[in-house]
């Protein structure tokens, strides 16, 4: 049992959550920096311990394996409890598949508040996704979502549907533990999944330990991703529908052609307004749908039209109607 309290005459213990970034010194931030040069004691997994070596001389070190991420939060908090300052370390950012969350789960467990002699600091880090994103060129400009393919601790179904869900909506979208030498069948599902939605020349980029002494970056499509060296230490960045590759760099347009003529520099197209939302934003869509169901448009006959759930058009429909009679069998009509 772990007591809430500091030993009589000792000050009280520090837990600072560190996010080292991808892995090479000199993309940490200046705070992580000092957070290592502050902590009398340093915790974290083997490998991560060692990208940080040159900042450990003279720190207690407490190295931990792959699967024992609540010893370390445990061992940090241990160590805090004894008045000491920990850096208790993740690479990327420690909110990202990272430390913070198990760190704050046994807390908690222990009875830990805000208000205890325990103080604990998150130190945030460059995610892998910006890493791997930065090294491929801008693949991240419009929505993107972070899915993890490991299954160890996460139902194979809960995950199958994210990727359903990713792949439907069209985010650009990072796959986080992809392949292990165990689980190689995962990222077979996913490419599965992502295929039922987008093109097979959909680009991805896999990176392999970007940042560090071996890094690897293959740029593939959907189509044939499954052919390039995928391993754990990789993330797959899988564009969306817009997403292209030139020159060997991967772009997601952030969506200004939408309301400006690019090539006749920069003007607004016709009916779009600097800004202001597009004619087809959230106002003008919801005029354009009472046209539309006003023409004789059922609700599920536009649901389907903008593959949205039907009582969401229903909703949207009302909202429109700003005080116009809507039809009372709304609800019912075919």
């Amino acid at each position: 049992m772990i007591e809430n309290e500091a030993p009589p005459g000792r000050r009280s213990g520090k837990i600072t959550l560190v996010g080292i970034g991808p892995g090479s010194e000199a993309h940490m931030t200046q705070r992580a920096r000092e957070a290592i040069a502050e902590a009398d004691v340093v915790v974290g997994y083997v490998t991560y311990i060692k990208l940080v070596a040159p900042l450990l001389e003279g720190k207690e070190v407490v190295r931990k394996g792959m699967t024992e991420e609540l010893d370390r939060a445990v061992s940090a908090l241990e160590a805090a409890r004894q008045g000491k300052t920990v850096a208790l370390i993740s690479s990327g950012d420690a909110g990202v598949y990272g430390m913070a969350g198990p760190t704050y789960e046994v807390l908690f467990q222990a009875g830990w508040t805000p208000e205890d002699p325990v103080e604990v600091e998150i130190v945030p880090g460059a995610s892998a996704l910006n890493a791997c994103a930065a090294l491929v060129g801008a693949p991240l400009t419009h929505d993107f979502c972070a899915i993890s393919l490991s299954d160890l601790l996460t139902p194979w179904p809960a995950i199958a549907r994210r990727l359903e869900a990713a792949a439907a909506s069209d985010f650009v979208t990072a796959l986080y533990n992809p392949k292990s030498g165990r689980r190689t069948r995962q990222i077979v599902e996913a490419q599965r999944l992502f295929l039922r939605h987008r093109r097979p020349d959909t680009p991805v980029a896999i990176v392999k330990s970007a940042y560090r002494r071996r890094q690897h970056i293959e740029l593939r499509t959907l189509a044939d991703m499954g052919e390039a060296d995928i391993g754990m230490l990789s993330t797959v960045l899988i564009g969306n529908s817009h997403t292209f590759m030139r020159h060997g760099l991967m772009v997601t347009p952030r969506g200004y052609a939408n309301k400006y003529e690019l090539d006749e520099g920069g003007i607004t197209r016709e009916g779009e307004r600097a800004g202001r939302s597009l004619s087809t934003g959230l106002e003008g869509w919801l005029q354009t749908l009472a046209e539309e169901h006003a023409a004789g448009a059922t609700p599920q006959a536009l649901a389907l039209r903008y593959r949205l759930p039907a009582d969401y058009i229903l909703a949207a429909l009302r909202d429109a109607a700003s005080g116009q009679a809507i039809p009372s069998n709304l609800e019912t009509q075919p």
